[in-house]
């Protein structure tokens, strides 16, 4: 979701969130799903030009005892929580680029059968972007409602609603997994983090 012009981050999530509670949507406590970028050790690098992977580890709130594991175009692994303690044995091989760690934090509502969840997406201590998860509960196949997600989101995101997220093209008809939603996180991420990369220009 852009960030309304004129406003800062945090401002928009409580115009959204303000839209959401006219609608009649109720609050459902917090949610976090967090980022931890790692890439290939130099010393596991056989040719000298070749580029390392990176690899992404992720945390739900809504899956705490889970962990998930994600290679840029490449399969999801999720395994339990202490995963994280194995990614410390194996520095070897991946070692984490600290300063790339990216959350997203915030209210999940409830309405009718939709879990929203808005969140504020930070990198270290500044807020670089605003999140929307929409789910509806009662389907798991997402083609099969996708034109009714689209119609809620309308209601309050209006015409900032997204089109059908491109992981989708290739999963027509399968059951829709939480490793699909920590991709499109990671997708949402990673967006976020190039963004960042862009130089200002100077001012003539």
């Amino acid at each position: 979701m852009p960030v309304a012009e004129g406003k800062s981050v945090q401002q928009t999530v409580e115009i959204l969130t303000r839209k959401l509670e006219l609608l009649g949507a109720e609050k459902q406590g917090t949610f976090c799903v967090d980022c931890e970028t790692y890439h290939t050790a130099a010393s596991t690098m056989g040719n000298q030009g070749q580029a390392g992977k990176l690899m992404y580890v992720m945390h739900n709130s809504e899956y705490p005892l889970s962990c998930f594991a994600l290679f840029e175009n490449g399969p999801c692994l999720i395994a339990d929580a202490n995963f994280d303690v194995l990614m410390v044995k194996l520095k070897g091989f991946f070692q984490n680029a600290k300063a790339n760690k990216i959350e997203s934090r915030g209210t999940r509502y409830q309405y009718c059968d939709f879990l929203v969840k808005v969140g504020t997406v930070t990198m270290g201590p500044s807020a670089r972007g605003i999140s929307v998860e929409v789910e509806y509960c009662p389907c798991v196949v997402a083609n099969d409602c996708w034109n009714l997600l689209m119609e809620f989101m309308q209601s309050f995101m209006g015409n900032h609603t997204p089109g059908i997220p491109s992981m989708f093209s290739n999963k027509h008809d399968s059951i829709y997994s939480p490793g699909d939603t920590m991709a499109q996180y990671m997708e949402l991420f990673n967006k976020i983090r190039k963004q960042q990369q862009v130089p200002v220009a100077g001012i003539r």
